[in-house]
């Protein structure tokens, strides 16, 4: 076993903000203002799921409205007011309310910020390769590699395989 480098706890609000652009290509890049992550899983070395801390500001929104082929999501409200925006229509969700998104279920889904407070919570995604994200409102597709590397967008899908709703599992993508 390896030593320990990385700390043992932390105050969440003391991590640093990721300091990349969005994986989002212009013009597509802006509309992630306000939005601010904090990557509390890369601090701890984590490799098989992610957990951000993250704030949207008023008007902001936590993404493009997207699903996902293999990732699970999960995102749990600790303040603020956010409207979860699905194929269902919107829900306005409070403190202590949580919502999940299983991966290769089409309901492309995000928060939106429509209050005029800070809303915080917690993100909980894996790491899966093979991941096709569908943004259907933007008519664009996200790819993540064999090696679960950051995805790449693109207008058209690589292949009829690669739809969401597919099989779980690394031929059928994300």
């Amino acid at each position: 076993m390896n030593a320990r480098t990385s700390p043992l706890a932390v105050f969440a609000e003391d991590v640093p903000p990721r300091n990349r652009d969005p994986n989002y290509p212009a013009p597509f890049a802006a509309r992630m203002e306000g939005r601010e992550k904090r990557p509390l899983g890369d601090l701890f070395g984590l490799q098989n799921f992610g957990v951000n801390l993250t704030r949207l500001a008023p008007g902001a929104v936590s993404s493009l409205r997207h699903a996902h082929s293999c990732q699970d999501e999960f995102v749990y409200i600790l303040s603020g007011f956010p409207t979860l925006v699905t194929e269902e229509g919107a829900s306005l969700l409070e403190p202590g309310m949580c919502a999940g998104f299983a991966a290769g279920i089409l309901n492309p889904h995000h928060l939106v910020n429509r209050s005029e407070q800070d809303v915080m919570y917690l993100e909980v995604g894996d790491r899966s390769p093979n991941d096709v994200v569908t943004y259907p409102d933007d008519d664009i597709q996200a790819l993540r590699d064999q090696a679960a590397k950051p995805a790449r967008l693109h207008s058209e899908p690589p292949c009829a395989n690669d739809a969401i709703g597919g099989s779980r599992g690394t031929d059928a993508g994300e």
